[in-house]
């Protein structure tokens, strides 16, 4: 089967590379109280950049917010950048902080509680855009 034009020019814009700045995504979150407190920098997402295959964004707490307990499809990955906090996986508590790299299987009940200092990581989604993953939230 034959590419037209606009297939193979948009096949060849997703081979370029993209550079994202989280100092200019702009901030959103905060507002949902089921989500908790937690807000975010979407860096990577097809919706909004010329990527697919993988969603990339920076979650931010200030000191004790949270990010309530949830589920969702895709599998995820959090990589920690600054702060400290606690990601609660399935019911199982692991620490997060710089350097600390955590994998959330697919579906897996999990939530996140910063240290006093707030926190700061890295998600990561093997999905095209951030739009793709439907968070569901547990019982409070």
């Amino acid at each position: 089967m034959e590419m037209n034009v606009v297939e193979a020019m948009g096949q060849a814009m997703l081979a370029l590379p993209v550079v994202a700045n989280a100092d200019h995504a702009p901030l959103e979150g905060g507002e949902d109280p089921a989500f908790g407190t937690v807000t975010w920098r979407t860096l990577f997402s097809a919706d909004r950049t010329q990527t697919a295959g993988m969603v990339m964004g920076v979650a931010e707490f200030g000191p004790q917010g949270t990010l309530n307990a949830h589920r969702h499809g895709p599998a995820e990955i959090y990589f920690g950048l600054s702060g400290s906090g606690v990601v609660t996986i399935e019911g199982i508590p692991h620490e997060i902080g710089p350097n600390v790299a955590l994998f959330i299987p697919s579906d897996a009940e999990h939530h996140t509680v910063a240290g006093d200092e707030g926190l700061r990581f890295l998600y990561v989604f093997p999905k095209d855009s951030f739009a793709e993953v439907e968070y569901r939230f547990s019982q409070a």
